[in-house]
């Protein structure tokens, strides 16, 4: 429905974003994921036509934008301050995209408690939106961008100003609401755990390319390189040298590790990380040829286990595993994984 091809923008003389492609398909939820200044909320921009780019295409089932403006384009958009009417009740507010397309009284009073119905807030037509909570006005804004029905909705960090917890529970909710209209979107953050929670897909923009792509699951357990696995903050990452290859052996800190390799395999002598992740480690040492041994430094209780730090070698941050049942601080402790548990990963793009 919505593609977008070969966008490039440039920022203060520098690129910002470097042939940007991707496509948007019917009911589908895209998350743009990516660090503060990655171009996020630029590329969402351009998609709305509010800004122009200077080069590449945005096109809606094949016909290009480049000559519609915002206002024709029938696109909803919601931000992170919600932009309100103060002065407006709940109703009012979600009525005035409604009024600008003359719709009659009739069509608008119902169009109205259908969307408060859809956000579960069908008793606040008439309430003050400075009487409403942070989640209340958010859903309030949701309602008003649904309202008029548009082809494609965006949403730029629209939970970014509330707390953790109200997050949590707001991401699931529009996940519900966006499933339930059936509205194509792209939605921006810099959240990892928000844009699981919400996406269908991920693209994950960094430097002003699409470093990856994919469904949220694809891309945790199958990261392309380094920096994707850092940005999740997948596991412990250690630095290494291919040394050999059928079994593959990467020489480490750690000692020689045979991992595990998706795709091509690197050459002898590359630079690779090897990507140990905390859940797969095991205490048992039993026919597992890679080993870890530390100190405890710190353990953690997170309710069905404990995270513990382990102090490997000093040129490597603490190595962090999950167990339900640590030694005492101070103790050694070996841990061991199965090379299909170790991910090798190219340092670049």
């Amino acid at each position: 429905m919505l593609t977008i091809e070969h966008i490039q923008k440039n920022y203060e003389g520098k690129p910002l974003l470097k042939d940007v492609s991707f496509q948007v398909d019917e009911d589908e939820t895209v998350c743009l994921l990516g660090p503060s200044g990655s171009g996020k909320s630029t590329l969402l921009r351009i998609i709305a036509g509010l800004e122009d780019a200077e080069g590449g295409e945005v096109a809606w089932n094949g016909v290009s934008l480049a000559d519609i403006p915002a206002h024709q384009r029938q696109f909803g958009l919601m931000f992170q301050d919600y932009a309100l009417f103060p002065h407006r009740n709940v109703a009012e507010n979600i009525a005035f995209g409604l009024r600008m397309q003359n719709r009659s009284q009739e069509q608008i009073r119902r169009e109205v408690q259908k969307a408060l119905q859809t956000i579960n807030m069908a008793d606040f037509a008439n309430r003050k939106v400075t009487e409403l909570s942070g989640g209340e006005q958010q859903r309030v804004a949701l309602a008003r961008a649904l309202a008029p029905e548009p082809r494609l909705l965006m949403l730029d960090e629209p939970l970014g100003a509330l707390d953790r917890t109200l997050r949590e529970q707001l991401s699931r909710e529009l996940r519900r609401i966006l499933h339930q209209t059936k509205v194509p979107a792209i939605y921006v953050t810099h959240d990892q755990e928000e844009a699981f929670a919400i996406a269908d897909r991920l693209l994950l923009l960094h430097d002003g390319v699409i470093l990856q792509s994919g469904k949220p699951q694809e891309i945790y357990y199958h990261p392309h390189n380094r920096w994707v696995a850092e940005f999740f903050g997948l596991g412990n990452l250690v630095p290494g040298e291919v040394i050999g290859h059928t079994p593959l052996k990467v020489n480490t800190a750690l000692g020689h590790i045979q991992p595990a390799c998706e795709g091509k395999t690197p050459d002898l002598g590359q630079k690779v990380s090897l990507l140990f992740r905390p859940t797969q480690a095991c205490q048992s040492q039993a026919d597992c040829p890679n080993q870890v041994t530390g100190r405890v430094m710190d353990r953690v209780f997170q309710g069905e286990n404990y995270l513990v730090s382990l102090h490997i070698h000093d040129q490597l941050p603490p190595f962090t595993v999950n167990l339900p049942d640590p030694p005492a601080l101070g103790n050694e402790l070996t841990v061991s994984y199965q090379p299909e548990d170790v991910l090798c990963l190219r340092n670049g793009a």
